[in-house]
């Protein structure tokens, strides 16, 4: 009962995301959550080396800029085709995180957040300072939207804001059912062992380095995958894409929906810059503002709201009755067990 609700949940946020282009004829609203959807998939990352495995990456925008830079040289520079180009948006920080991975992995707690925080300053002065492959602060000028795909029912093409929108939230559920799939899996549940004790892990045989370094991988595949889908939507890349601020604004997203969860950073990478959009008014000081919120949650949320809603139901569901299926022999309708009790 309980995956037939998840799904039958699942399912219907999927129905909302399908007919929210019919609820509105107003463009910006789509590129507004065209974007959430965007930083929902890289934010999907980052929870999975932060929230499932422990170990929290400051670098992670720099990464996602990698991506975006992979699809904006690759199209603008040496006119590729924009999917060729996207399929490398992935790989590319794949292949740069590795070496990275295997240095950082090696420390722990704090150490690691602080020596990731200099590899995103690092790769943020890289791609500013790097004029003649990334065209420095001016930035990469129109790089061109994604080719029209096939189908059975003739050539989709992208050259809509509401097109857009569908190819986004394409990319977002398929991220979400795959990493679903992990988390679920035993590797998931070996992240999870890792984020509760390097030492309770390694008792039961885990490779921590191995396991956290694929891990680290994930993430930033993930973080290069939004990347590249971010280039071809917004068309028009700055090195601010790689500051700390945009990991900041992730690790917001996750922590206020719930870390270690699936459904609290898609939350909150989807009600934050809404809640932005109405508070622009605030836009130089969203610091100022979303800083106590983000304390106050911390302190009396400190699982996010996912995590504090499903709190609640399972204290709910352990002071329910048992169900006629779970009643044990000889019990009968009318003489409800609760959990914890037993009949003499």
């Amino acid at each position: 009962m309980n995956a037939w609700n998840a799904r039958t949940g699942w399912g219907l946020l999927l129905l909302l995301g399908l007919v929210f282009p019919l609820l509105t004829d107003n463009d910006y609203h789509l590129t507004v959550m065209s974007s959430a959807y965007i930083f929902a998939l890289a934010t999907l990352g980052l929870n999975l080396i932060t929230g499932y495995t422990g170990q929290f990456n400051l670098a992670h925008a720099g990464f996602m800029a990698i991506g975006a830079y992979t699809v904006g040289i690759f199209t603008v520079d040496h006119q590729w085709p924009f999917w060729v180009a996207f399929c490398l948006s992935g790989l590319v920080p794949v292949v740069l995180g590795l070496p990275i991975g295997l240095l950082s992995l090696r420390l722990k707690g704090h150490f690691f957040a602080i020596f990731t925080m200099c590899v995103g300053y690092i790769l943020f002065l890289g791609i500013e300072k790097w004029e003649s492959l990334t065209h420095g602060a001016v930035g990469i000028i129109g790089i061109p939207v994604p080719e029209a795909l096939p189908t059975p029912f003739g050539d989709v093409s992208f050259d809509s804001p509401r097109a857009l929108y569908y190819l986004v939230l394409g990319f977002l559920t398929l991220g979400l059912w795959v990493m679903h799939r992990i988390v679920g899996s035993l590797l998931g549940r070996t992240f999870v062992a890792i984020r509760n004790g390097d030492d309770l892990a390694e008792s039961l045989g885990i490779n921590l380095m191995r396991n956290k370094l694929l891990a680290f991988l994930l993430s930033v595949f993930y973080a290069g995958t939004a990347g590249g889908l971010y280039a071809g939507f917004v068309r028009f890349l700055s090195p601010d894409l790689a500051g700390v601020e945009r990991t900041f604004d992730m690790t917001m997203y996750m922590l206020i929906g719930g870390a270690g969860t699936l459904l609290g950073p898609l939350l909150g990478a989807l009600g934050v810059p809404w809640l932005a959009q109405y508070m622009q008014f605030l836009q130089d000081y969203r610091f100022i503002v979303f800083g106590p919120l983000l304390i106050v949650l911390v302190i009396f949320l400190p699982d996010g709201i996912v995590g504090w809603l499903r709190g609640r139901w399972l204290r709910r569901r352990s002071l329910q009755p048992v169900s006629d299926v779970a009643k044990e022999p000889g019990q009968t309708s009318n003489t409800p067990v609760l959990k914890g009790e037993r009949h003499a």
